[in-house]
């Protein structure tokens, strides 16, 4: 039976600005620092055999994190990185809302049909974590942890639980959030998603699902 552990990286200083990242490198906050330790704590105990990592430094460190209490490598793979915003990147929510009204309006409706200006469509970032997932039930049998982000993971969890990318918005993603799939019977099964509880000692930080 395999098992992925899906994790979106800690907080970053954008998160709490509430500007949109996409590739755009950024490193995690102190906050999301504190954040993956805490994480790591609690997965100290999983039977991780394998780590991958989206390439940005944000779902690397978070990585790290994870890897160094299990004396693990990180695996960067490209197919992990965050959503192209394309001309949102960098911009803050009430920037794009002002210049880019109507598309950031189908964002927030209708996701699913949204091409972003110089950008992705959720369908481009579903047909390559797909081919990641495919990839690691082949090759990882046991227990599997993959850090990348907010978008990637929503879309992750739809196609794995065999929803459309139009249910993107029905699924919450905060910072450092893990979710559990087991896969058998040639199925993936959530046995747990968004789970934050062992942030507690820093509760006082708002979580994000920006």
């Amino acid at each position: 039976m395999t098992e992925i552990i899906l994790v979106r990286h800690g907080e970053t200083e954008w998160n709490v600005a509430e500007v949109f990242r996409g590739q755009i490198d950024i490193g995690l906050s102190k906050t999301g620092v504190k954040q993956a330790e805490l994480l790591a704590e609690y997965l100290s105990t999983a039977a991780i055999e394998a780590i991958y990592s989206s390439p940005l430094q944000r779902a690397r460190q978070t990585a790290g994190a994870i890897a160094r209490l299990h004396e693990l490598k990180v695996n960067v793979a490209a197919d992990l990185i965050d959503f192209n915003f394309g001309r949102w990147q960098g911009l803050s929510h009430e920037e794009v809302k002002e210049k880019y009204g109507e598309l950031y309006a189908t964002w927030v409706t209708h996701p699913e049909q949204v091409s972003m200006l110089d950008g992705e469509t959720l369908d481009d970032v579903r047909k390559r974590v797909i081919r990641f997932i495919d990839k690691v039930i082949k090759e990882h049998p046991g227990t599997t942890a993959i850090v990348s982000h907010r978008v990637v993971n929503k879309v992750i969890i739809c196609a794995l639980l065999g929803l459309d990318n139009s249910h993107f918005w029905k699924i919450r993603q905060d910072t450092c959030g893990i979710s559990i799939f087991i896969y058998q019977n040639e199925q993936f099964i959530l046995t747990r998603h968004n789970d934050t509880s062992f942030l507690k000692p820093i509760a006082s930080a708002p979580l994000r699902d920006f």
